[in-house]
């Protein structure tokens, strides 16, 4: 898979893979989540397809998703690039017909947790290994770590001047 070309378009096609896996319990007969994420080829407009059917399990490639770089997101990309396990998440919603379908894609670390803390159903996958080098060039033009912060500790003279007097 060729590395995208960033000052082209800090954009990149891809395809989400879900996973439908067969569960034998009372309280629920299957259970899906997003399993992958591949480079899209496909023509706009192309319908989601069966890739694997085994009965137990069954994986639908939905192609036409967009991973989108954005400056805002510039710490987040290099919070998650430079994590033991990069991940693309991908938000997904049960829809009325009892099929998932990805809604959305990120490589922000910090827009997948939003995501997940306000409640939706979000999935890390594992980045594929040829986008790191993308990402990390976005992350190494567009990132600048915030200065540290000094921390102010209070002195003695200082409890004077918060109207504070001592014995």
């Amino acid at each position: 898979m060729p590395t995208p070309d960033l000052h082209t378009s800090p954009r990149l096609s891809v395809a989400v893979i879900m996973e439908r896996i067969a569960l034998r319990n009372r309280w629920a007969s299957e259970r899906w989540e997003a399993k992958g994420v591949v480079r899209d080829e496909a023509p706009a407009g192309t319908a989601s397809r069966v890739i694997i059917d085994t009965g137990d399990i069954r994986q639908v490639l939905y192609p036409g998703y967009d991973i989108k770089l954005q400056r805002h997101e510039a710490e987040g990309y290099y919070l998650n690039i430079t994590s033991p396990e990069p991940k693309v998440f991908v938000l997904w919603r049960m829809k009325e017909d009892g099929v998932p379908r990805p809604e959305m894609l990120t490589v922000s670390y910090n827009e997948g947790t939003r995501w997940a803390d306000s409640g939706e159903q979000v999935d890390g996958v594992a980045l594929p290994p040829e986008l790191v080098g993308w990402i990390a060039q976005y992350v190494e033009t567009h990132y600048e770590p915030e200065p540290p912060q000094r921390k102010r500790y209070a002195t003695n003279r200082d409890k004077g001047r918060m109207g504070k007097t001592g014995p």
